[in-house]
């Protein structure tokens, strides 16, 4: 059966072509590495492919949009040529926006929500999905000291009014997807609460895209997961 939001939940497979990503930095970071392990998650069931090639761990340092573009560009117009599957560039940089678009993705994937001046215009322009993540701080110093008086309430209302902008910028609603953020500033608590609390994001009414594979969190429920090969999924309570 076809898999569709109604029916199942899409599966997002993830292909960094960076060289210090959390888990699989450097991995691919090279256009043949990138297209074979995009190629791998395809055959295992991905439905989507989510390209960066800008690293948003904590404590990543930004790249160049032009070298975001070097790394991103040619991996990305390989599979548009091969596969009909959904191909989504996770990137801040409207520019790398627009020229991923123009090079055949379908989603623009960005970890602040469409916040760079002129961003959320851009998305109604090109006219395809786009994810509004929510994040505490910047990747560099967003583990410090995350803080929140609610974290399920804020995570929501700060969805909600990055989904009104893009509403406004003429963004069509059915084409916004909302990403709660799972250890973008926040501690295990909140990750925990806001897994526990999801269909209060759900309620909102927009497709929900939900980031959690391999995360550190994990580690805190299965000590065993030292490493994020291991962090697939987690023993609770742990042995």
């Amino acid at each position: 059966m076809t898999r569709t939001p109604a029916t199942a939940p899409l599966v997002m497979g993830i292909v960094n072509v960076t060289p210090d990503s959390f888990f699989d930095g450097g991995r691919h970071n090279d256009p043949q590495l990138a297209l074979a392990h995009a190629r791998t998650l395809l055959a295992e069931g991905a439905d989507i492919l989510d390209l960066g090639g800008e690293s948003t761990r904590p404590g990543a340092i930004p790249v160049s949009e032009a070298e975001e573009l070097y790394r991103v560009l040619p991996v990305l117009a390989a599979l548009r040529s091969e596969t009909r599957a959904r191909l989504s560039i996770d990137t801040v940089k409207p520019a790398v926006a627009r020229a991923a678009v123009a090079a055949g993705a379908d989603i623009w994937n960005d970890v602040t929500a469409l916040q760079a001046p002129g961003a959320a215009d851009l998305a109604a322009e090109l006219g395809c999905t786009v994810v509004l993540m929510h994040m505490q701080g910047e990747p560099r110093t967003m583990q410090a000291a995350p803080s929140y008086g609610d974290v399920v309430s804020e995570v929501c209302a700060f969805l909600v009014e990055r989904a009104s902008v893009a509403l406004a910028a003429g963004v069509s609603r059915d084409k916004i997807w909302l990403d709660p953020g799972l250890g973008f500033g926040k501690t295990l608590a909140h990750n925990l609460a806001l897994l526990a609390q999801l269909d209060t994001l759900v309620a909102l009414g927009f497709p929900v895209l939900l980031g959690a594979s391999r995360k550190r969190f994990i580690q805190a429920l299965d000590p065993r997961a030292e490493h994020p090969a291991d962090r697939l999924g987690a023993l609770w309570p742990p042995p």
